[in-house]
């Protein structure tokens, strides 16, 4: 990938949750959220930082969290932004307030997490942004838009799943590593204010993805140390794919 960087600049955030990591090696191995103290009276503190994100937040979280069988669909170019709403025999739901204990807890407000507040401040600053990778663990998933809804497509998505395909392959090639690709919402679950989503429809990056790396659940969140290597090396494989992909397409020569 020693050539890209002619091409491009990277910038990478290996740590967005600090005060959370930190804690994982003192207390609790599995802790997800941000160490944010949501109010004096909250008997729960927190906020899951991924379901945050200022486009289309929700203070329920919809969701929750868990894997869902993948369903048929009809899907719709997202043209103009439409917003989903919940519906029974007409009348709008109003969504009850997450509890501030679950582990995807929204919080009170999008951007209530100074962590992905300054992350988006970041991002605001840095000009002509061509692709924004998300990596997280588990399932062995390249997920593209939208996370907020399942009906609803963006126009892009023809480029981002071709895109999708061809980086799961060149992975692929590196162990032999299978990844499924797909929208955030049909491939897992339900999630408003997700920060693909905001990456894609605010700040305009039209290549924006969530890659769940491995495994698929034999090891989950503890992959053993052995394959912290393999990993890596797939990784770069998909990335390098993407940004190849991107160049032919914008005209850049690698």
């Amino acid at each position: 990938m020693g050539g890209l960087l002619d091409v491009y600049d990277f910038h990478i955030i290996p740590v967005p949750n600090p005060d959370g990591y930190d804690y994982t090696w003192e207390y609790d191995r599995f802790w997800y959220k941000n160490r944010q103290i949501i109010s004096p009276k909250a008997k729960c503190i927190g906020i899951d930082m991924n379901r945050n994100w200022g486009y289309k937040w929700k203070p329920d979280g919809d969701g929750n969290g868990m894997l869902q069988p993948t369903l048929n669909v009809s899907l719709t170019a997202d043209v103009n932004d439409a917003t989903d709403t919940d519906a029974v025999g007409g009348a709008s739901v109003k969504p009850k307030p997450a509890d501030p204990c679950s582990h995807w807890y929204p919080g009170l407000r999008a951007f209530e997490a100074p962590e992905a507040n300054n992350i988006a401040n970041f991002v605001n600053t840095l000009p002509d942004v061509v692709a924004f990778v998300d990596l997280r663990s588990y399932g062995q998933m390249l997920s593209s838009p939208y996370s907020y809804s399942c009906k609803r497509m963006p126009k892009d998505a023809e480029d981002q799943i071709e895109a999708a395909l061809g980086a799961t392959q060149a992975l692929k090639k590196a162990y032999g590593t299978a990844f499924k690709t797909g929208s955030v919402c049909q491939m897992l679950y339900r999630a408003p204010g997700n920060i693909v989503d905001w990456m894609y429809a605010r700040a305009g990056i039209k290549y924006s993805y969530v890659a769940h790396l491995r495994d698929t659940g034999t090891y989950g969140f503890s992959l053993p140390e052995k394959w912290i290597r393999p990993v890596g090396e797939e990784t770069g494989n998909m990335v390098g794919y993407i940004t190849e992909f991107i160049a032919k397409h914008i005209g850049r020569q690698t």
